[in-house]
């Protein structure tokens, strides 16, 4: 166990002040009354050098939580003010929240007498034997940083990515947390999203919607085509640029198939892609055009 230098002679008085006694305890022979004696003369005199240090270590410590507070609260409102995206700022602030501490702790635990070289050794000793137990939250953590800096995606982007898709709430230390359609929160290690493919859905402002629809052999091909690209024009959701494309995809087993390709603002890829597909269902049955679907005949045959 360690014991403060500032300590010693008090150990050497709780011993009767003889020298013996006072070598033990790690300093020269203290010659005159007990500690007991001391504290029954003066008391706030005796103990006041020793608890000097203790006070002053909780005053820095307690200070010290308040000004990283502040600080870390301006760097916030600043960053906030220079339109740093929100997963930045709170990525950064967390880390520089943790360094700042770091030093306030150091500094407390020197005014108690414990030598801050010693401890830093020991922390840096502490740190390599954790490093080597938690590589993979290493690792996470290092893919956060270039998450950080390369900025593939930002808060509120759909992507797919770490075999999820979901909108990203927030880019933390070791995790990135998602959100899917059907509002689940999905916690994705950053090591997963980074060492993989990410897909982008809100990178670009537009999105081309691509769809199939397939009709019989037996029905009128220009008619159906005209029917397609008057749906097409009809909706005002669909740009004008880039043109939108409608023309034969290819011959099927028993559908002529038509691919119908629009460009549409992101946000309204989804509602496009299903209001024309009911569209186009809806209008066809009228117009007396056929969807062919996969049907299978059975035969049977009597046997005497």
């Amino acid at each position: 166990m360690y014991i403060p230098p500032s300590l010693l002679p008090v150990l050497g008085l709780l011993f009767q002040g003889d020298a013996e006694s006072a070598a033990e305890a790690g300093t020269e022979a203290v010659a005159g009354p007990t500690l007991m004696e001391s504290l029954k003369a003066d008391p706030f005199g005796t103990l006041w050098p020793y608890l000097e240090g203790v006070v002053f270590a909780i005053l820095i410590f307690v200070i010290g939580r308040i000004v990283v507070k502040i600080l870390t609260g301006v760097l916030r409102k600043v960053m906030a003010k220079a339109k740093v995206d929100v997963i930045l700022i709170n990525f950064l602030v967390s880390i520089a929240a943790g360094v700042m501490m770091l030093f306030v702790i150091i500094a407390s635990l020197d005014k108690l007498g414990v030598p801050t070289g010693s401890a830093v050794a020991l922390v840096g000793a502490a740190g390599l034997a954790v490093g080597f137990a938690m590589q993979d939250s290493l690792s996470n953590f290092a893919s956060g940083v270039m998450l950080i800096i390369f900025r593939p995606f930002k808060n509120g982007d759909f992507i797919e990515a770490g075999g999820v898709t979901g909108v990203v709430e927030k880019i933390q230390i070791f995790t990135t947390i998602m959100k899917t359609g059907d509002n689940r929160e999905i916690i994705v290690p950053n090591g997963a999203i980074f060492g993989g493919v990410i897909t982008n859905y809100s990178a670009r402002p537009t999105r081309r919607v691509d769809m199939v629809f397939g009709i019989g052999y037996g029905d009128d091909l220009l008619k159906a085509k005209q029917i397609l690209t008057d749906i097409i024009a009809a909706d005002d959701r669909i740009l004008k640029q880039p043109a939108p494309a409608i023309a034969i995809n290819d011959l099927g087993d028993s559908s002529v198939n038509f691919k119908v390709r629009p460009w549409v603002n992101s946000g309204d890829y989804w509602d496009v892609l299903s209001d024309i597909t009911e569209t186009v269902k809806l209008t066809f049955d009228k117009e007396g055009i056929s969807i062919p679907f996969p049907q299978t005949d059975v035969h049977l045959h009597k046997v005497d």
